[in-house]
This record gives C-alpha cells, sequence and structure tokens, in this order.
C-alpha cells in the first residue's frame, strides 16, 4: 500500500459470517503470531473455524465456494474483539476482504483496520440481517460501499452506513496509511529530530 491511496467506494461480492463477539483469536489463531511478514498470513483467516485439527475441512462461509472471491464481509456484534493482535486484520485483508460491515466492532479492532485500508462500517440490526439475507441468496451480486456518503447498497436497497470520521476524513484523503505518510515526509522528520535535545543526547562528543 501506498501514500495518497484515496478509498471512496468497495464494490465486490459479499460473504456473511453470522455472529457477535467474534474475536481475533477466532480471525487469527495465535500459533500464526509468530510470522516475519504477513505476507502469506490470509490464507490462515478463521483456520481453526474452517478446518478440524486433523485438516478436514469445517462448514464455514469462507470455504465456501458461491463466496470464493468475496470482497465485502458481513457480521454481527462486537467483531473483532479480544486480543489487539494486527494479525487479525492483516489476515482478513490479505484473504481477499476490502470492507467489513457490521453491527459493531472492537474500538483497536476497526483502528488497526483504518491502518491498513480496511474500511469497517455499522449498520443498524435490522439492516445487517437484510445485507445478510442478500449475500447469502445472491452469492453473484455485488455490495458497493460508498465512503464519502456513508451508504452500502446491494440488490435493490441502500442502507445507511456510520464510521468514524477520523478514519471517514483518512479513508477520502487517501492519508490511511500512516507509515508511507511518515515516510514521505521523511526530510521534515530528521529536520525536527535534529532540533529536539532529546534525541541528540549521547550523540555528541
Amino acid at each position: 500500500m501506498s501514500v495518497n491511496t484515496v478509498i471512496q467506494n468497495v464494490k465486490g461480492r459479499g460473504v456473511a459470517v453470522p455472529g457477535d463477539d467474534i474475536d481475533t483469536d477466532r480471525i487469527m489463531p495465535a500459533r500464526y503470531l509468530r510470522c516475519v511478514t504477513f505476507a502469506d498470513i490470509g490464507q490462515y483467516t478463521f483456520q481453526d473455524e474452517r478446518f478440524d485439527p486433523q485438516g478436514k475441512e469445517k462448514p464455514h462461509p469462507f470455504n465456501d465456494p458461491k463466496h470464493r472471491g468475496a470482497s465485502v464481509l458481513v457480521t454481527n456484534k462486537n467483531f473483532g474483539c479480544g486480543s489487539s493482535r494486527e494479525h487479525a486484520p492483516q489476515g482478513i485483508l490479505r484473504w481477499g476482504i476490502r470492507a467489513i460491515v457490521a453491527e459493531s466492532f472492537a474500538e483497536i479492532f476497526a483502528g488497526n483496520c483504518t491502518a491498513i485500508g480496511l474500511p469497517t462500517v455499522t449498520a443498524q440490526e435490522a439492516d445487517v440481517r437484510s445485507l445478510m439475507a442478500y449475500v447469502t441468496d445472491h452469492p453473484e451480486g455485488d455490495v458497493a460501499l460508498d465512503v464519502e456518503a456513508l451508504t452500502v447498497s446491494f440488490g435493490e436497497k441502500r442502507i445507511s452506513v456510520e464510521m468514524r470520521e477520523s478514519s471517514r476524513a483518512l479513508f477520502l484523503e487517501g492519508s490511511w496509511d500512516s507509515s508511507a505518510t511518515l515516510l514521505s515526509a521523511m526530510d521534515a522528520v530528521k529536520e525536527k529530530a535534529r532540533k529536539l535535545p532529546y534525541v541528540q543526547w549521547g550523540a555528541q562528543g
């Protein structure tokens, strides 16, 4: 990901993973936190929900061929609770999900999603139920998130959604990637550091 990547719209097929309090250990089991990079972590998303200890596939929406290639995840309350591991949103993103619609999110999880360019929006319970029914019954149908208008469209329906205004501004400005933003301002960072006595302490003499 690079700086100045504006994310105004996300459109793609949807996949519903129903349930409240789906925590980060269910999204990304702890044994996969030892990875050096996130490059291959997407394949382990919901690993213990999708496979038994012998590696046999379980019924799960992410295993269902009709949802292969889906890019909008729909779920219920308090999604991403538990530990603050950034591996959970990284796995979801690298699986191919580009936006998440839920009734609510754990705050740290939502912040970690914003930091990697993965919009998270909340909707009313009835609207989430309607969206889940749509993506289940119409796996080929598109779901469109408009970050600027804060709406999600599917079939003949359009619902209002919410997002923290600070996150919405970062997506619309293309400045959600804080690392890239910092690196792009490296000259200014060095100049500022040069003037800070506690940064220079011990460097002289």
